[in-house]
């Protein structure tokens, strides 16, 4: 059950994160890889600085942050295409 509520906060997070910088072509998977991927990388940036969001709403807000931390990152690696 544990690993369902992971895919769900996850493919939650990365569309949240995706629909804010106008990236729509990642696929369910693509929603779902950027989402734990942002989790992992919004715990290790808000755990640095001191910060803990609790609960389900918490987790989604953080994994959403680096979500959106992750998207920023990829986008400055995107070429532009002429």
């Amino acid at each position: 059950m544990y690993i369902v509520a992971i895919l769900i906060v996850g493919a939650l997070a990365g569309w949240i994160a995706a629909t804010i910088v106008k990236r729509r072509d990642l696929g369910l998977w693509g929603y779902v890889g950027v989402g734990i991927v942002g989790a992992l990388l919004g715990g290790l940036v808000l755990g640095s600085m001191g910060v803990r969001l609790g609960g389900a709403f918490g987790q989604l807000i953080t994994a959403t942050l680096g979500a959106l931390v992750l998207l920023g990152v990829a986008g400055l690696f995107k070429r532009k295409r002429k």
